[in-house]
């Protein structure tokens, strides 16, 4: 229905009203009867006053043990890449998965607290489970040891050809130039 989303100025039936004298909606079946028997009060939206000060909250936070280790685990690996899939009702998130396992590490107690978190994404690792960091890279970084190990007769000979072709620039750069200015002063 067309106007005010939060139906806080007039009531259903004026706002109605107005509606079918722009001939925006069509009339419906109960405009007739509430404009020949209307109530005795118009029932308009008031806004609620607090009585005694300001109402409290009565509910208080409510934080589960697993709460903390989500929010550790959402700080260190992000939501990760995928979306939570919630048409499947046996699906498991990888917050989730972890959730468990930490818990299950815990209650075993062989592992000290501060590592728990830690061990927690190692277990989950060994089952093919893997957790991205956040703000690491994705592409492995090449070692320095790899590039070492290969044929320093490949490594030279790529630098010799790219010595070449940047001389070869240079050459053609300074030739340009004395083509130019010969064909701007005709023939010879």
């Amino acid at each position: 229905m067309a106007g005010n989303r939060m139906q806080k100025i007039g009531s259903v039936f004026t706002r109605t009203r107005n509606l079918l004298r722009i001939g925006v909606v069509p009339k419906p079946l109960w405009f007739d009867v509430y404009a020949a028997f209307p109530p005795l009060r118009e029932p308009v939206y008031r806004s609620p006053r607090p009585r005694y000060g300001k109402v409290k909250d009565v509910v208080p936070p409510v934080f589960y043990p697993e709460d903390e280790v989500r929010a550790r685990f959402y700080r260190a690996y992000g939501s990760g890449p995928r979306s939570f899939d919630l048409s499947q009702s046996n699906f498991k998130s990888t917050c989730q998965r972890f959730v468990e396992k930490f818990n299950e590490l815990k209650k075993e107690g062989k592992i000290e607290e501060d590592r728990l978190f830690e061990e927690t994404g190692k277990a989950l690792l060994a089952q093919g489970i893997i957790l991205q960091r956040r703000g690491t890279e994705k592409v492995a970084q090449p070692d320095h040891q790899d590039t070492q190990t290969r044929d320093p007769v490949l490594r030279m000979r790529l630098q010799t050809v790219l010595e070449e072709m940047q001389e070869k620039k240079q050459d053609q750069f300074i030739q340009l130039p004395a083509v130019r200015m010969s064909n701007c002063f005709g023939p010879g």
